[in-house]
């Protein structure tokens, strides 16, 4: 039977708890505003985006939409299913979740897509042909190298990422259509840095690297044997811990927005942030919405202290200048573990 039938499970993953957190996280809730995994080759980065878009629920989506378009949220419709729900009910499917790969060639136009000019002048009608941006809407669009792009095309994707729309204006001609996706981006830092600017809109960073611990590494090659060896019966071997965080992310997906966010865990956000000397104001934004993910996926009603101590390193991990209270001062976990223990 054919490998590439079946996805490396989740749960068989070895290691990298704060990478799978985060994509966890913003599985449950987009608006974090994606994932930025900056480390070395080889350390299970693509293989982990793959196996969570398992695991997420599957979609209800308008029959043969390009866009996927959500059938009972028609203030995200794209203007087919607008026109389509003018003159009738639209007719519904389900699909999978799935992951969109950006080429690292992509030009702007296979990114955000492309209108047909001649048509718009000689007919009056707007031809569009989508790109990335079209097909990433409500699914995982995953940026391998993203340092390596053109700094426009990941302003482009961010853009999208932030407002939930992707717009293309050609000579005065102009289309909108949804565009709603979990970002991830991975980067290599010895080819080259991201500027500042984009990296603060990444919604969270973790740092990964080959795993030190011995029967770690043993356990990771004997796993990798046994499923390439059968993938079938590997996968059958992981089905309840699979079932269980599947199970986990969809409660946590419905339940997320009515987990409440005490003002004392903002202010205590907010410190972090001051503490940190972070820029703007999007650090606290995001680690609010990370810590309420975090709580829904632990079942809890409510954002608490330990909460906001696991996911805060993964906010501001690349918001911070340098090291903070001079050379020599305590590092970004000593500070964070600090002020969490005194809250």
């Amino acid at each position: 039977m054919a490998i590439d039938r079946y996805s490396y499970p989740f749960t068989a993953i070895v290691g990298q708890d704060q990478m799978k957190l985060a994509l966890v996280l913003n599985a449950i809730n987009p608006t974090i505003g994606g994932v930025l995994i900056r480390g070395e080759k080889g350390t299970g980065k693509s293989t982990a985006v793959r196996a969570l878009a398992r695991l997420l629920p599957d979609q209800e989506v308008v029959e043969g939409c390009h866009f996927g378009c959500h059938p009972e949220d028609p203030e995200d419709w794209c203007l087919d299913c607008r026109e389509r729900a003018a003159s009738g009910a639209l007719p519904v499917s389900t699909r999978r979740m799935r992951v969109v790969e950006l080429p690292i060639n992509a030009s702007e136009d296979r990114v955000v897509g492309t209108i047909d000019l001649e048509a718009a002048l000689k007919e009056g009608s707007r031809r569009f042909e989508p790109g990335v941006l079209a097909e990433a809407n409500r699914n995982i669009l995953y940026v391998d190298e993203v340092n390596l792009l053109d700094d426009h095309i990941v302003d482009v994707l961010l853009d999208a990422a932030a407002m939930g729309i992707n717009t293309v204006e050609r000579e005065g001609v102009s289309v909108s259509h949804p565009s709603r996706f979990i970002l991830v981006g991975t980067m290599n830092p010895e080819e080259g840095e991201l500027r500042p600017q984009l990296l603060d809109r990444f919604g969270l960073c973790v740092d990964v690297e080959g795993i030190r611990d011995l029967d770690q590494r043993v356990a990771i090659v004997e796993k990798r044997g046994h499923w390439e060896e059968d993938p079938n019966k590997f996968s059958q071997e992981h089905a309840e811990s699979e079932q269980a965080v599947k199970s986990r992310i969809a409660e946590a997906i419905g339940t997320f927005p009515e987990v409440s966010l005490p003002r004392q865990i903002l202010r205590l956000i907010a410190q972090i942030s001051i503490a940190l000397e972070v820029d703007g104001h999007r650090s606290d934004l995001v680690c609010a919405r990370a810590a309420q993910a975090k709580a829904a996926y632990d079942s809890a009603d409510e954002v608490d202290v330990n909460h906001v101590g696991e996911v805060a390193e993964m906010v501001f991990a690349h918001r911070v200048h340098s090291v903070p209270f001079g050379k020599g001062g305590p590092n970004l976990g000593e500070v964070i573990s600090r002020m969490v223990g005194q809250a």
